[in-house]
């Protein structure tokens, strides 16, 4: 495995450069990072969450890695090798396309991959939400995740059948910044739905 993946082959790294918006020396520097991280050429749940934990030194983000490693361990390996991850790098950066973080983000929500999002799950991801920020949530007066929940599909569940469509998630977003940002775990830096 560590030789297979210890070259990005030509194959890849075009595929990479027609699907991501990086140029293809910046998918050699990705490659190189990704690389003298994970020597054997996957990224694991456990180094993942190792990562993103830097970056929400105050929380707990454990539950929001697992639910976004699942959405971009497409093959459900349990691992994630590289193309996985620069694809994934893409979708959730500022250079990635809207319409995209939405399909991302509504992957991500729909926990059983029954093409719907229901309640419990949205409020499965809203509580992994909250923990991951931690300390940056006391000094801001949030809702509890169920209120949020129930908040959210009384401006999205336009047909009231308690499930959410990616119809109805995609629409929701689309007019409604707040929580498009918040949904799709977007800083506020990129352009938003259009």
């Amino acid at each position: 495995m560590g030789s297979k993946g210890s070259k990005l082959s030509k194959e890849d790294l075009r595929f990479l450069e027609e699907n991501t918006n990086f140029k293809r020396n910046e998918i050699k520097q990705w490659f190189k990072g990704f690389m003298r991280d994970c020597p054997e050429g996957q990224l694991s749940q456990e180094k993942f969450k190792e990562v993103y934990a830097q970056f929400f030194p105050g929380g707990n983000p454990e539950e929001f890695c697992r639910h976004v490693f699942r959405s971009f361990d497409k093959d459900g390996s349990g691992s994630i090798e590289f193309k996985e991850f620069l694809l994934a790098i893409n979708i959730t950066s500022n250079k990635g396309d809207p319409k995209d973080k939405l399909n991302w983000a509504f992957d991500m929500y729909d926990i059983d991959g029954n093409g719907t999002i229901d309640k419990n799950e949205m409020e499965l991801i809203i509580k992994a939400i909250y923990n991951m920020l931690g300390n940056a949530l006391t000094a801001v007066s949030m809702d509890t995740p169920k209120e949020r929940t129930i908040k959210i599909f009384s401006k999205m569940d336009t047909n009231n059948d308690g499930v959410l469509t990616k119809e109805e998630f995609t629409q929701g977003c689309i007019n409604d910044q707040c929580l498009y940002q918040m949904l799709t775990a977007d800083t506020g830096d990129s352009e938003g739905p259009k």
